[in-house]
């Protein structure tokens, strides 16, 4: 605590976990380092493939990069913290450092969204104006696409961190989530709050709206242009070169709208299952993404095949 003069503002908060499953942390921790650990591994397999393969060396590919760095620094803010809390009880956590982490967490989250509204026009330019691909999506331009999306979520999230620390904390601190998520940590607040979640609305409905609708206007200008083809077999081909994308979509924003629905409306759902979703919302795409990717994507999974193929026929030697 620091003294004021008057009163003592707290200078750390305790992050619970899950609420009601404490017991269970040690086990619940588990899920979370394997989660971490595949994460790790499977996105640094992505962009070592990428690399080693000319073939790869495509916009849609470099989106994919830039997916994967930004899956695992959004991993690494949530997850660390979390085994600390699980396997540790390392519960206490610095007002800055909290701050510093629900600015990383939010921000990343944001920076993901965008890079799946430019992997979706990706595929609107490979589909829709195949010739003027190469023109279109330059080096340059996938650079600028991948920059503008990070400003935007730099800009968007940075008021938040300052709107906080303006405000009072004199006796609250303990935060029921397994990390300093933005709501969580104003509702300690001894004083209205009223711009900070009016702040904290705009900028998730803002930015899911104008993504989602984004993302939704690629795809069906792309099944405009598919079920305009004469050949079946091409129009096969057309929409399986976007099912990894539309999956990578589903499981990003699924568990988001789920998480932000029961906040508003599942008055009665158990405060475990909020956490358990904003969690999984966390930490499972990241790990899902280069397995759906892996799987679907034909140059891949060759090379990652023929990668450890060879490693196993050099240890036979």
């Amino acid at each position: 605590m620091v003294d004021n003069g008057t009163r003592n503002y707290i200078s750390s908060f305790y992050l619970v976990g899950i609420p009601g499953l404490e017991k269970f942390h040690s086990w619940i921790g588990i899920p979370v380092c394997l989660l971490l650990v595949l994460t790790l591994l499977g996105n640094c397999v992505i962009m070592a493939t990428v690399k080693l393969e000319p073939s790869l060396h495509q916009p849609m590919y470099f989106f994919l990069c830039m997916l994967a760095v930004n899956d695992m620094c959004l991993t690494c803010s949530a997850a660390l913290k979390m085994l600390g809390i699980f396997w540790f009880h390392e519960q206490w956590i610095e007002f800055d450092v909290c701050l510093t982490q629900m600015y990383f967490i939010h921000m990343l989250c944001i920076t993901e969204s965008a890079i799946l509204v430019a992997m979706a026009f990706d595929r609107y330019v490979a589909i829709c104006t195949p010739l003027h691909y190469a023109t279109i999506l330059t080096t340059s331009m996938v650079t600028k696409l991948g920059l503008v999306g990070l400003s935007r979520a730099v800009l968007m999230v940075f008021p938040g961190p300052l709107l906080i620390k303006r405000l009072p904390y004199y006796t609250k601190y303990v935060i029921p989530h397994t990390y300093c998520e933005h709501m969580a940590v104003v509702k300690l607040a001894s004083a209205s709050t009223h711009v900070n979640r009016a702040y904290g609305i705009s900028v998730a409905l803002s930015v899911t709206i104008m993504d989602l609708w984004l993302i939704a206007m690629s795809y069906v200008k792309i099944i405009q242009v598919v079920f305009q083809l004469s050949s079946k077999n091409a129009r096969s081909k057309a929409l399986g070169t976007c099912a990894a994308h539309v999956f990578v979509i589903l499981i990003f924003y699924t568990p988001a709208l789920f998480s932000f629905l029961t906040h508003r409306i599942g008055k009665n759902v158990p405060p475990s299952v909020h956490i358990i979703l904003a969690t999984v919302y966390l930490l499972v795409p990241p790990v899902v993404n280069p397995l759906v990717y892996g799987v679907k994507t034909k140059q891949i999974r060759d090379r990652v095949v023929g990668l450890f193929s060879t490693k196993m026929k050099i240890s036979k030697y």
